[in-house]
């Protein structure tokens, strides 16, 4: 059972998603629920199947107090590597929260102190608390919307399945046709793969 609030102040969640991709951005989410919101449904996204996680955006974005939602694109995140560009993406969605949370929950263990608000980062906060499930679905539907429109670009990737994640598909994609600009050139595309020859 997900519970409302860590501190009783005024809260935001954040959580990001598509850490892991090879191609695309990494998106976070920020959001303020009001104490009362309840869903039955609301989990981790990961939890959720694509169904419910859809379902859930429009419920999320409707009854939430503010939210924020920004994606951090390749170039930013071969620069200054995928842990400060999660970091900052979070930091960006928190910027755009009309109401000034007066605490941050955290969903991982790493973050940078945000203006002067008291944060915690919470392991597996997604699964704990609403308002970090809260973020980690609106995140994960709005980079799967941004990552279906890139497919339309270069569908050989089939990025409308695997939104940008190392299956074998994709790294089969990468090995035929080589890395598009969307693709993260500080990752490992390839396993056997050592240098990038660009």
């Amino acid at each position: 059972m997900l519970k409302n609030t860590f501190s009783g102040l005024i809260e935001a969640g954040t959580d990001e998603a598509g850490r892991g991709c090879l191609a695309g951005p990494v998106t976070a989410a920020a959001l303020i629920l009001p104490p009362s919101f309840k869903n039955e449904i609301l989990n981790d996204s990961k939890l959720l199947s694509e169904k419910k996680r859809i379902h859930l955006k429009p419920i999320l974005e409707k009854n939430a107090i503010c939210f924020g939602v920004v994606h951090i694109y390749p170039q930013e995140i071969d620069k200054i590597n995928i842990l400060n560009a999660s970091i900052l993406a979070m930091q960006k969605a928190l910027e755009q929260l009309t109401t000034p949370p007066e605490f941050i929950i955290v969903d991982g263990n790493r973050f940078k102190p945000f203006r002067d608000t008291p944060y915690e980062c919470i392991i597996k906060g997604d699964s704990k608390f609403t308002s970090i499930a809260g973020a980690s679905v609106l995140a994960k539907t709005t980079r799967d919307l941004y990552m279906e429109e890139l497919h339309e670009e270069f569908p050989m990737y089939n990025w409308k399945q695997n939104k940008g994640y190392p299956t074998k598909e994709h790294r089969e994609a990468i090995r035929k046709y080589g890395v598009t600009k969307y693709h993260r050139k500080s990752f490992r595309q390839l396993p056997e793969q050592l240098t990038l020859n660009l």
